[in-house]
């Protein structure tokens, strides 16, 4: 087996465990629960689920996608959440044990799962809970400070928040009606630092155009209510991820090319 191959397994092992704990992360968080304690239990049964029970995806297939105790059946999230850690973790990789590499591999990792459980939780409580943002942060900042000029990452950052947060506070004045939660604007903010001024822009112009594809459509196939708030935080997410970790790809459809 190649050294570069067990490194791939290594890593994809390590993703796997993350997602388990990221379900955790997805589950507690929104309602102010703590991650750490107490031990994880059947929501509807209360048994605690001991270590054989929570490998990721093995347990969810010997138990057949049951609790053991009550037989309720186990939401497929869980196994799907590990499943999308372990290949993310799979393809962000380092090719070598160069320190740098493994760096920033696990830069984008943390990055990437970050994404997942801020999209998760904001489709299911239209919430992008603060801790999740500051995490988001610690993660990109020493990264970006040691990539890219200061011009780069502070202009970026200050766009990315203040752009948002001021056509909010005007939308708010003339309309009566929140345009952005708090979340979606530090988020914003946050992802101006690894994108840049002219990067944020873009995110800013995309996620807006999706939101507004999407969430019209949404509003004539379900026939909801317009003024019925709905989750921003999956268009800036998406976007995101296609300028971070799909860059050509996103250059290709990126018709803002300045």
């Amino acid at each position: 087996m190649s050294l570069l191959l067990v490194i791939k397994v290594f890593f994809t092992i390590f993703g796997l465990l993350i997602g388990s704990f990221l379900n955790v992360v997805i589950s507690r968080v929104p309602i102010g629960e703590s991650v750490i304690s107490p031990r994880s239990k059947c929501p509807k049964c209360g048994h605690q689920i001991l270590w054989f029970e929570n490998i990721p995806i093995l347990s969810y297939l010997l138990l057949k996608g049951k609790c053991r105790g009550c037989k309720a059946k186990i939401s497929l999230q869980y196994p799907l959440v590990e499943l999308a850690c372990g290949l993310i973790a799979w393809f962000v990789s380092p090719s070598s044990l160069n320190s740098l590499q493994i760096y920033y591999s696990f830069v984008f990792f943390s990055i990437a799962v970050i994404f997942l459980a801020q999209f998760l939780i904001d489709i299911k409580h239209q919430l992008l809970p603060d801790k999740l943002n500051i995490a988001l942060l610690i993660i990109i900042f020493p990264y970006v400070i040691t990539r890219y000029s200061l011009f780069y990452w502070l202009i970026g950052g200050l766009v990315g928040f203040w752009g948002p947060y001021i056509v909010t506070y005007l939308f708010y004045k003339i309309r009566g009606v929140i345009g952005l939660g708090g979340g979606d604007i530090k988020l914003f903010g946050i992802l101006g630092l690894i994108l840049g001024p002219l990067g944020i822009i873009h995110n800013i112009f995309f996620s807006c155009f999706l939101g507004a594809v999407i969430g019209g459509a949404i509003i004539l196939i379900k026939k909801k209510d317009k003024d019925i708030p709905f989750a921003f935080g999956p268009f800036i997410i998406m976007t995101a991820i296609l300028q971070i970790f799909f860059a050509d790809f996103f250059y290709q459809i990126n018709f803002l090319r300045i």
